[in-house]
């Protein structure tokens, strides 16, 4: 052998040496390793445990800007129509698709109209008296869906919701809430005649039309 041959026979040797130990790294030994930290699975609370869904779309969510005279984007997620169990109350709750901040959060009333954007049969637009940023609001909201047939879907329903809510206002149905409130003015009521009559007019007023009435949704946890 000459030595011209040895430097190649060395490679040959320490690739083949180099290929053995990547190989014993690779292998799975089925050793387990316990994590120096447990963590402990904790129960994260919505708010929406009570309530069975109605709808639910993704869409991307605006909202008019009084001052600047101009709409706002509010967030990229998903719209839903969630009916509590009890109370059967209908709301409209609309999270971010990342962080999960509520964009939306409203009732749906008898008044609730949702009617098409002009120029884009994919939007709709409605306004509502909204709770998302913590406080009763009255916004102007348009929502843009991925097809036309989302945005038909959406806006029926919501119509469906409020027909049904106006034609109990019409029968004369009571929510909790208006008999509560009016069970609550009259144990008030220990003026005069003067303030007797005051209590009874605003008792009488959402049983006038309930549809007006300003309601305050549940809030998310």
């Amino acid at each position: 052998m000459s030595s011209s041959d040895q430097p190649e026979h060395s490679k040959q040797e320490e690739e083949e040496t180099t290929g053995a130990a990547a190989a014993a790294e690779d292998e799975d030994t089925g050793a387990e390793v316990a994590p120096i930290v447990k963590l402990q699975e904790v129960a994260v609370s919505t708010g929406e445990e009570d309530e069975d869904i109605l709808l639910d779309l993704k869409c991307k969510l605006y909202r008019f800007d009084k001052e600047g005279n101009q709409w706002k984007e509010r967030g990229v997620g998903t719209v839903k129509l969630l009916k509590h169990k009890e109370t059967q109350k209908v709301r409209l709750v609309m999270r971010q698709s990342k962080t999960l901040k509520i964009c939306a959060n409203h009732l749906v009333l008898a008044s609730t109209s949702v009617q098409e954007h002009t120029g884009n049969d994919k939007s709709c637009v409605w306004h509502a008296t909204d709770f998302s940023d913590g406080e009763l609001k009255e916004e102007l909201f348009c929502i843009r869906f991925a097809s036309v047939e989302n945005c038909k879907t959406f806006r029926e329903k919501i119509e469906e919701i409020a027909e049904s809510l106006e034609k109990k206002v019409e029968e004369g149905e009571e929510s909790e809430e208006t008999k509560s409130a009016t069970n609550l003015l009259e144990k008030l009521n220990v003026g005069g005649s003067k303030d007797k009559e005051g209590t009874k007019e605003a008792a009488a007023a959402p049983e006038k039309d309930e549809s007006t009435q300003q309601e305050k949704p549940e809030s998310d946890k």
